[in-house]
């Protein structure tokens, strides 16, 4: 099984789905399990973050209403924000800071650490050691939180009994202070599926135990983190 499916995808799973919105793997049977979200904005219409091109998924994200717009928040998830923006003719959003992203897109509006358009997301820089940067993304409307990288649910994410793990390199030192003050009721993730129940102790839990556990994941997903950053680098997971 490929950590990143590069092939066309002939299907999609959606694996996450709200009143306010859906996440869908368009491969899902990679290891890597590439995450792509709709969530409606805060005064209507439809925000893509992160997003992978299936067949048919412009069907599903009709149901939610017409696309306002496409949001990158990693240097390594331009995936198919232009396809998007092109079909839909809508702007890309991409914070200045992620130069490796905003360098492969054709089309886009840089912006400061604030609220995008009428998504009512907020981005948050996160740099947990040099050559990493990323954007967290969060609503306080109705605490709705979004991470690209640093952390995440697949299987190469956790370790034990986790519902939330760290990236493994990020371990070392765990990027507490970007999440200070943040108490979600969903947490959705870049890799794998969210987190719709008690999603604020599972974000406790993955940010205090990091380190603590980090023997653990060195043992359980060293080789696979090592295997999915070589992916990561050579193209756009």
């Amino acid at each position: 099984m490929p950590i990143y499916d590069r092939r066309p995808p002939s299907e999609y799973e959606v694996v996450d789905r709200w009143d306010g919105g859906i996440g869908w793997l368009a491969h899902p049977n990679e290891t890597g399990r590439r995450t792509s979200h709709a969530v409606v904005g805060e005064n209507g219409g439809v925000w893509l973050i992160d997003p992978i091109d299936a067949p048919r998924i412009d069907e599903e994200l009709s149901t939610l209403g017409d696309v306002h717009g496409v949001i990158v928040c990693s240097n390594y998830h331009v995936r198919d924000a232009d396809v998007f923006a092109a079909r839909h003719d809508v702007p890309v959003y991409c914070p200045p800071w992620l130069s490796r992203a905003t360098s492969q897109l054709d089309t886009v509006i840089e912006l400061e650490t604030s609220t995008v358009g009428t998504s009512g997301f907020e981005l948050r820089r996160c740099h947990p050691f040099p050559g990493w940067s990323e954007a967290v993304a969060y609503r306080g409307s109705d605490e709705t939180l979004y991470v690209p990288d640093v952390l995440g649910t697949a299987p190469l994410f956790t370790v034990g009994e986790e519902r939330l793990g760290m990236y493994l390199l990020c371990r070392f030192t765990p990027p507490r202070a970007v999440f200070e003050e943040l108490s979600p009721q969903r947490i959705l993730v870049g890799h794998g599926q969210g987190i719709f129940e008690n999603a604020s102790p599972a974000l406790r839990t993955a940010l205090d135990g990091a380190r603590h556990r980090l023997p653990a994941a060195l043992r359980s997903n060293g080789w696979g983190q090592i295997r999915a950053l070589t992916a990561a680098l050579g193209d756009r997971s």
